[in-house]
């Protein structure tokens, strides 16, 4: 969490126009119906500031943060992929406290090789894609089970309903945990993530704050691991879990306390960015009129929807890295042991890289964002996530003839800071 930050624009594009882009009533004009399209949210500010980024130097130095923004896609591809270089490993500056130690040891997001491989390998081992590809049908059966509970009903909070519950019972099951316990998953995460003790630019002294403040949330989280591990090493079955015990990278095996870091990362930080993609798709689409329309008509362009969602809000907007060298990037002298930030919405939004960068375009192919990073930390994860949500817009599709955000003044956004997306949204629908 210490190593995130973000901010964006849309105008009209006049060509390959699959979608009707809202148009701006004139000053003075009285404007009838939803008017969800021309009010300003918060993704609309994080735009303004990946467009204001892209207008700077490709690498600059930031004296309020005292760090390195890069924001072009070339040089963000290129810190991500030289863990070397660019290190993710902040425990030698990072406050410490006692119950993150704990979660550290297996969380391998926040580490650099070797003992990067080490994990990345034993959880390619249990996570491969023929498990993800196996879980099609569980995941469309759980997302009938979802709606078919709102089936009476034409006004619900889609992330209660579906956005939150979906990936995390599908994640549960798959780490052997009882997905009856979600709720609870629901209150660490909304901790976790909610950044609610994080203002814009925080120092060591607020994330300290934030550390001792979520400390009580992390202790119970890793009691409650561990006690699942100990009870699949008792009974092992054919669950995740059970796999990482038994997986061995050159005669090594996880140790349970490097096993609890890994399996709540994955129970937690694993769910999060489904969750908000399938928030982020839906506010996306709702503000782009046509798009349900268009996608209802012609199915099957829902992938390349999909990675245009991710281009355009990408669920974590910025990665820190840590300069282990002196090196050049960007033409910029960075001396060693800076604190650099990859901006992959700047990125995403670079014009040497995407056609109109700054519209949001549906039918975008290829689509070469790196919301799902580069390199050896790339989200093993983003099959499954794309599965998710591949299953989840489309039986909204079929499910409702409309779908809409009747108002935002309704809808709660997430602390960008910490991962954009929406924690209530909700929506009215109708059905054929």
């Amino acid at each position: 969490m210490a190593e995130i930050r973000l901010r964006a624009r849309v105008r009209c594009r006049p060509s390959r126009l699959w979608f009707r882009c809202p148009r701006v009533p004139h000053e003075g004009e009285q404007v009838t119906g939803n008017t969800s399209q021309q009010e300003h949210l918060p993704f609309d500010a994080l735009s303004d500031r990946w467009q204001s980024l892209r207008a700077l130097r490709p690498v600059h130095y930031d004296e309020q943060q005292s760090a390195w923004q890069v924001v072009d896609h070339e040089s963000v591809a290129a810190v991500l992929a030289d863990p070397a270089t660019f290190s993710s490993d902040f425990s030698s500056i990072a406050p410490t406290q006692e119950d993150f130690e704990v979660f550290r040891q297996g969380n391998f997001v926040g580490m650099d090789p070797p003992e990067h491989r080490k994990l990345r390998t034993l959880v390619s081992q249990a996570f491969t894609p023929r498990v993800v590809s196996g879980l099609q049908p569980r995941i469309e059966n759980v997302c009938g089970r979802l709606l078919n509970d709102v089936a009476d009903r034409d006004r619900f909070d889609l992330v209660d309903t579906l956005a939150y519950p979906l990936p995390i019972i599908v994640i549960a099951e798959l780490l052997g945990i009882p997905a009856a316990d979600h709720r609870l998953f629901q209150e660490w995460a909304a901790t976790l993530f909610g950044g609610d003790e994080l203002g814009e630019a925080p120092n060591m002294d607020d994330l300290a704050r934030a550390l001792k403040a979520i400390a009580p949330t992390v202790r119970e989280m890793n009691g409650y691991v561990l006690d699942h591990i100990r009870r699949c090493r008792a009974n092992p079955g054919d669950d995740l879990t059970s796999k990482l015990l038994a997986a061995e990278v050159d005669g090594v095996r996880l140790e349970d306390q490097e096993i609890v870091g890994f399996v709540a990362l994955l129970l937690v930080a694993g769910h999060v960015t489904t969750t908000a993609l399938l928030g982020n798709a839906v506010v996306t689409f709702d503000r782009h009129p046509g798009t349900f329309q268009a996608l209802r008509a012609e199915p099957d362009r829902l992938p390349d929807a999909i990675e245009e969602v991710l281009r355009w809000l990408p669920p974590f907007a910025e990665l820190g890295r840590r300069a282990t060298r002196p090196v050049v990037i960007g033409e910029q002298d960075i001396p060693a042991g800076a604190m650099v930030v990859a901006h992959l919405g700047a990125a995403n939004r670079d014009p040497s890289r995407f056609e109109a960068p700054d519209v949001f375009d549906p039918t975008r192919s290829p689509n070469p964002h790196l919301t799902f990073g580069h390199g050896i930390h790339f989200c093993f994860g983003a099959p499954l996530a794309r599965l998710e949500a591949r299953i989840a817009l489309r039986m909204l599709l079929e499910r409702f003839s409309e779908l809409r955000v009747p108002t935002y003044g309704e809808v709660t956004f997430q602390n960008p800071g910490v991962i954009v997306g929406v924690r209530r949204l909700p929506v009215e629908v109708a059905r054929s």
